[in-house]
């Protein structure tokens, strides 16, 4: 069954008006956001993206923007939500994606709400999560969980190449900000090559300092999230010209 085709025929047996698919990307990284997005596609849209659309992870950086921008040009809707590394430091990865994708819907869902011609109803919106948990404190949301939904689900999909792209363009940024770490190439994951930038210049304040191996390297400058001290970083990283502030760029 092809992507679209499933999430018609999903409507059709959960009798749900609209489908909505939420995705994140950058869990696994050392340094940079997580980022979460929630995707709606038009009914008119799905024949013309069934050849296009597929897991992000399945398609090269340079034909996930492609696949992004004609989306766009389809009429695809999304919503964006993201958690900076101090915010994942400060709770957990699981909680920081979920609280992006929670960012994520509420914003779809405004901009659905402004589109008079789709009579959007959020009560009859069925929101698919890839992975297996839910969002949490999102009582007002009909969600479910589909493991491996990015590769089942257009609207998965599509919010998974858009978390991607959107990741990756944020990562570039920080590259030019700073350029020592290399955070074009490897988007924050820990490469050797990553591994020896941070060895070299100590980390900036984009890296997420519970991770490890960064956790053990620089003990005093991670947070204690065990002990429950959600305070900041309490020292600068050994780099002075880096500020304290995350990153958050102008992305579109």
């Amino acid at each position: 069954m092809s992507l679209c085709r499933f999430d018609i025929e999903l409507a059709k047996e959960k009798k749900a008006v609209h489908i909505v698919g939420i995705d994140e990307a950058g869990r696994g990284p050392l340094a940079g956001p997580v980022t979460a997005c929630a995707a709606f596609i038009p009914l008119h849209a799905y024949d013309k993206l069934d050849s296009i659309i597929n897991d992000s992870k399945k398609l090269s950086p340079l034909k996930r923007e492609k696949a992004f921008s004609f989306m766009l040009s389809c009429g695809v809707k999304f919503g964006f939500g993201w958690a900076t590394a101090a915010e994942i430091d400060k709770t957990d990865i699981l909680s920081a994606a979920l609280n992006s994708m929670l960012q994520a819907c509420n914003r779809l869902f405004i901009c659905l709400k402004c589109l008079p011609e789709l009579n959007f109803i959020p009560e009859r919106t069925l929101v698919l999560i890839d992975g297996n948990h839910k969002m949490r404190n999102a009582g007002h949301i009909w969600q479910q969980e589909l493991i491996g939904g990015d590769a089942k689900s257009a609207a998965v999909a599509a919010a998974s190449i858009f978390a991607k792209v959107i990741r990756d363009r944020w990562m570039d940024l920080l590259s030019e900000k700073y350029p020592e770490y290399g955070f074009s190439k490897h988007k924050g994951y820990g490469t050797q090559e990553h591994i020896r930038a941070i060895s070299s210049f100590g980390p900036c304040p984009e890296h997420r300092m519970t991770f490890a191996p960064l956790k053990t390297m620089f003990p005093s400058l991670s947070f204690k999230t065990n002990a429950g001290d959600n305070k900041m970083r309490a020292r600068q990283s050994r780099n002075k010209k880096h500020k304290k502030e995350c990153f958050q760029p102008e992305l579109f």
